[in-house]
Parts: C-alpha cells; structure tokens; sequence
C-alpha cells in the first residue's frame, strides 16, 4: 500500500508560525503533524506500506530530508513530489501519479484525527467522515447503511452533516488516476478548481463502492487556536512526558504537559496543556495551554491558548494573555 499526503499549502491561517516552518513540519507535543498523521493511518491498517508520496511546494531540502526521514522511521520510502498551482485537491493527489498503483491512501496533511475502526474491504474504497453541526465550510457525503451515495463538495444547503476529514482509501489508485486525469484533460471544475470528490463521484456513477468511516475525534490544525485546542487533545491522550535531560527547579507543572530536551525551566507554573520542545530557557512564567518550539529565552510572562515559535526572546514586562509569536522575535 502506498499513502499520498499533499502539503503544499502556505499555512497562510497559521502565520507567522508557517512564514518559516511548512505547518505540516509544526511539532505538537514533541512530534511533527505530519508524522502523527502518518501514524495515525500506519495504526488503522493491517496493510504493509511501501511508498509515502509527499506533495509540497518550494519548502526546500531541510525540510524534503525531514519528510522522506518521516517515511523511513516507519519502515516506508519516502518521495518527494511538487505542486508548483494551487489547482485544487485532484491536481495535487495526481502530482503524484507516479505512486498512484494498487492500495492507496489519500490524507491531507492539516488534519489529525482518533478512530476505531477496521477497513471494510469488501468496498472499493473508504471515506473517513465526522458528524458535525455546520458541514458548509466542507465536502460531505451522503450514505445509505454507510455506503456513500452522494459526494458533495461545499453545499450551499444542507445535504448531509458527515463532513469529509481529508483522508481516503482506494483499493485500486490507478482507477482514481485514470477519473482525475479525465478531469485535468477536459478542465472540469468546480469552484475553480479540480475536486477529488468529482473524480470520486464519476467512479460511483461507474459502480464502484465507497463507504463511510466515522472518526471519534477530528482535529485541525489550521489557525492558532485550533491548533491549541489540538494540543489539548493530543496531550489528553499521551499524558505527562518530561524529558530527563531538562532542568526543572521550583516549579509547579500541571498535567498534561510535554517537555522535550534540554530546557531549563525554574520559578514557573507549566500547564496544563503545555508542549514545550528542545533547548529553552523558562524563567518565572506561567504557561496554560501553550505550544512553544525550540531555543527560545523566556522570562516573566503570563501565557494562556498562545503559541511561540523558536528563537524568541520574550521579557515580559507586560502579560500577553493570548498570543501568537512567530520566530525570531523579540519583546522587551
């Protein structure tokens, strides 16, 4: 099986957190999104994978390196494919064509997601879903005994409240190339762009059977608060881990907390919710749901639902109750 994840998006949600990092490489809890995502689908199937197929822009070849090093670390082939237009969901899954053969899953990379579940394999493929109470702002699916019936991208009224996460499984890819390609050859879109629903709808219509897999938690990691509301979520589940080569002295730290390596933190209160990654320095703080990145210098600031990139240099003479603080910034 192979797994295609497009990531070529700007983040432009997120900045100035994505004005350095592409938000797929933004680690949460000591881990890249990207690579919870690839592990979450590594969990869910029986399948082995062969081939991780990333889809990104100009994010050049620290960032190629960490992403094919993603793929290695879970036992898979990293590859690197571009998508030079923002041409829609169809267009940057075919980017990579080159992969797209036998089993294949199609995740989108700024969406993490809990489930319980096994693949019915007795369907052509599998759309992961999540009941909501507004789908307009997405693509939604309507079923019959949890096979889809109806793919609908966007609607302007309600179809349907099963909203699609962004993540697919198809049992035989080359299919879903050949429908796309159909699309890309005869400039069919919709809203201006080439959808992965329409490709997917043409391969209903020719009877090929989908169906729906609700997921029990959905999180996005597409402006500041979600994502911190995703570190809420995600800390929930893996609990306190604090790394042994941190220094921590008189402070208070509130679980769930993750602290990664080579901090000095003293005369703080660290939590809950707080993702602290490596070589930071902490200095009489209190930090409520906070994700900070590495080799910052933090002293005398309050922080609550804020997310600080890395080398920043803070001496917080005033208390920023929210913030979003982008790398290589200083506040005095």
């Amino acid at each position: 099986m192979n797994i295609i994840i497009p990531m070529a998006g700007r983040g432009t949600r997120l900045r100035p957190h994505t004005l350095t990092t592409p938000k797929p490489l933004i680690k949460i809890a000591g881990k890249a999104i990207v690579q919870r995502l690839v592990e979450e689908i590594f969990a869910s199937f029986d399948e082995r994978i062969d081939n991780i197929g990333f889809v990104v822009g100009d994010f050049g070849r620290e960032v190629e390196e960490d992403l094919i090093n993603v793929a290695k670390n879970l036992g898979a082939t990293g590859q690197i494919f571009y998508q030079d237009e923002p041409l829609g969901t169809a267009h940057a899954v075919f980017c990579a064509e080159k992969i797209m053969s036998g089993s294949c899953v199609i995740a989108f990379a700024d969406t993490l997601f809990k489930s319980d579940f096994n693949i019915n394999k007795s369907v052509d493929g599998t759309i992961w879903v999540k009941q909501i109470d507004d789908p307009s702002s997405f693509g939604v699916v309507k079923t019959d005994k949890n096979i889809v019936t109806d793919f609908v991208e966007k609607p302007d009224v309600f179809v349907s409240d099963l909203a699609i996460i962004g993540i697919y499984h198809v049992k035989d890819s080359s299919i879903l190339k050949r429908e796309i390609k159909f699309l890309i050859d005869n400039n069919i879109k919709d809203k201006g762009e080439y959808q992965l629903t329409d490709a997917l709808e043409n391969m209903k219509n020719k009877n090929y059977k989908f169906g729906a897999a609700k997921v029990r938690e959905w999180l996005d990691c597409g402006n500041k608060n979600a994502t911190c509301y995703t570190n809420q979520r995600l800390l929930h589940h893996q609990k306190n881990n604090v790394d042994q080569t941190s220094q921590i002295i008189n402070c208070e730290i509130i679980e769930p907390c993750y602290i990664g390596k080579n901090n000095f933190i003293k005369d703080c209160q660290i939590g809950p919710d707080v993702s602290i990654e490596d070589n930071n320095k902490i200095e009489g703080c209190e930090l409520n749901n906070v994700i900070m990145q590495s080799n910052n210098d933090i002293r005398k600031i309050k922080l609550k639902n804020s997310m600080v990139g890395s080398f920043t240099s803070i001496d917080g003479k005033s208390a920023y109750h929210q913030a979003s603080i982008g790398d290589f910034t200083i506040i005095e």
